[in-house]
């Protein structure tokens, strides 16, 4: 609400200094062009460590999310093996019990 109120007065001093402060963005407009190869080559060494990483972030994920499925199937499976060991005991008993199969 606050913003609302004082809109009026932010936008009348923002045009009115906006307009007293032209002339020195006009003068400083050419030091600003002197600016540009220094930002061209902050552009090119940051797209060759963008080159350069990459692999090495994206061998990060694809190893943060196989430990993670890892986790979580541990997590799933874990709470079963007493179920698991169970059934492998009644199929030792049922394997043992039944008689050789000779032909």
């Amino acid at each position: 609400m606050f913003f609302l109120l004082t809109l009026p007065f932010r936008i009348f001093f923002g045009l009115l200094f906006g307009l007293l402060m032209l002339p020195l963005a006009i003068l400083a407009a050419p030091f600003a062009l002197l600016l540009l190869p220094f930002l061209l080559l902050k552009f090119v060494i940051r797209a060759a460590v963008f080159v350069f990483v990459l692999p090495f972030v994206l061998l990060a994920v694809v190893l943060a999310v196989g430990a993670a499925a890892l986790a979580v199937g541990l997590a799933l499976f874990i709470p079963l093996l007493p179920f698991v060991a169970i059934a492998f005991v009644i199929w030792v008993i049922m394997r043992a019990s039944q008689p050789a199969v000779t032909f």
